[in-house]
């Protein structure tokens, strides 16, 4: 079934303290499988594009997909291969991830992997820099599937997720900045864009990143909103007040939300406004799937908290 959204990446299966020093609790993750189910959560056709192992972890996650209406036409099981797993341990500072993931099935994609007509016919690919950390094999297909989607006319939308655990700055720098010049909506979040670009206001961030040829940038600002630009305007939309129970995947929730409005309306700033509600409604639960919300629950957020 042709999809409108198709999100490249990596899923896991997640192990999440439900408390400082507490047991972790069973849930999965993966930056963009998780924007891909708060974007079907909004009624957007969406699919994903990845590999699992063939264990029961990867079973777990084609019934997730499955259950939340996410095709996985697209998503391999390759034998003999495990799926990664991620922990993430909660503490004073905030939460922290520990990676299980050396020789995933994710990490082991290569360009000839790709489904060439999907991609020509999507109106969407989403990926992030965690797509392209994984492996040099994993990078050289994100950049194909980037290619194949702008020579047929789609939207490239980069999330430049940054995981210093995974590869040092300048090979990231150096990766992520040539993948930004490609797309056409770019996703990046505050703490992370500070330390690619080397600058510290939001505004100039974003026309640092207008500057190289994308068309929108919405910069999360964590517990300050985000700000959302274009060559012509740029808005600050404001943070909601909630009560925090876990962050982990708020940044997730507003890119798939984000990219659902938008393909929607078209409005990257109506967009910027939904996707600001949703990830805040997302850090009102534990983990990074579970607690993403619907769309008529964001509609019911925003017109409450008008």
């Amino acid at each position: 079934m042709p999809v409108d959204l198709l999100c490249l990446g990596e899923a896991m299966v997640e192990f999440n303290q439900r408390e400082a020093g507490g047991p972790y609790v069973q849930g999965f993750g993966g930056d963009t499988s998780n924007a891909a189910i708060c974007a079907a959560r909004q009624g957007t056709a969406s699919g994903y594009l990845s590999a699992v192992g063939d264990d029961a972890f990867g079973a777990m996650l084609l019934g997730l997909w499955e259950s939340e209406g996410v095709s996985v036409e697209h998503v391999g099981r390759y034998a003999g291969t495990p799926t990664g797993i991620y922990f993430v341990t909660h503490g004073p500072a905030g939460h922290e991830f520990t990676y299980r993931r050396a020789g995933s099935a994710a990490s082991l994609m290569r360009p000839a992997d790709l489904p060439v007509e999907a991609l020509r016919t999507v109106k969407i690919l989403h990926l992030s820099a965690i797509s392209q950390a994984i492996s040099s094999a994993a990078c050289d297909t994100a950049f194909e599937a980037v290619r194949l989607v702008r020579e047929a006319g789609g939207l490239v939308s980069y999330d430049t997720n940054l995981r210093l655990s995974l590869w040092p700055l300048e090979r990231a720098r150096a990766v992520i900045h040539a993948t930004a010049g490609l797309s056409d909506i770019l996703l990046p979040g505050l703490d992370d864009a500070r330390q690619l670009t080397g600058l510290d206001e939001p505004r100039e961030i974003a026309d640092f990143y207008l500057a190289m040829g994308v068309k929108v940038v919405a910069l999360t600002l964590g517990a300050e909103g985000a700000l959302i630009a274009t060559p012509d305007r740029a808005e600050i939309l404001l943070p909601h007040k909630v009560d925090l129970v876990d962050a982990t995947g708020a940044g997730d929730a507003f890119d798939g939300a984000f990219l659902a409005e938008f393909l929607e309306t078209g409005d990257p700033f109506r967009a910027g406004r939904h996707a600001n509600a949703a990830a805040a409604l997302s850090v009102r639960g534990l983990g990074a799937v579970a607690p993403q919300p619907t769309r008529a629950q964001v509609e019911a957020f925003l017109r409450t908290s008008a």
